[in-house]
């Protein structure tokens, strides 16, 4: 079992708890949302998706996001999973990502699904 992300209490006030599958996503997710800098101890991990999601979306613009997400996802959680395949679509003034991967212990497809903007 792992600490749950976001950090919260279960029902009997103990550190929420959860299984590795679960895990693995909520990784996923705080490497995407993350900007380089914002760790102190590790100052290059994030995915910079954050400091360039609010620039006017276009296509090229979601191309340069998947590429940014995918190496940040290889470099940070290479052993974790392989990923298949990172979608970035541009909707009005938001961004969905997509990514599809497999757990590399269990050999278990799985697929996290981000969105960010209003």
């Amino acid at each position: 079992m792992n600490i749950d992300f976001p950090f919260s209490l279960d029902a009997r006030k103990r550190t929420g708890l959860t299984g590795d599958e679960d895990h693995i996503r909520d990784l996923i997710e705080q490497l995407v949302l993350t900007g380089p800098g914002e760790r102190v101890n590790r100052p290059s991990f994030g995915s910079g998706l954050q400091q360039i999601a609010f620039a006017p979306s276009s296509p090229e613009l979601a191309a340069a996001i998947q590429f940014l997400i995918q190496g940040a996802l290889e470099q940070y959680l290479g052993d974790l999973i392989q990923v298949d395949a990172v979608q970035v679509d541009a909707v009005d003034a938001a961004l969905e990502v997509r990514i599809s991967y497999v757990i590399r212990r269990t050999q278990e497809r799985a697929i996290a699904q981000l969105n960010t903007g209003s």
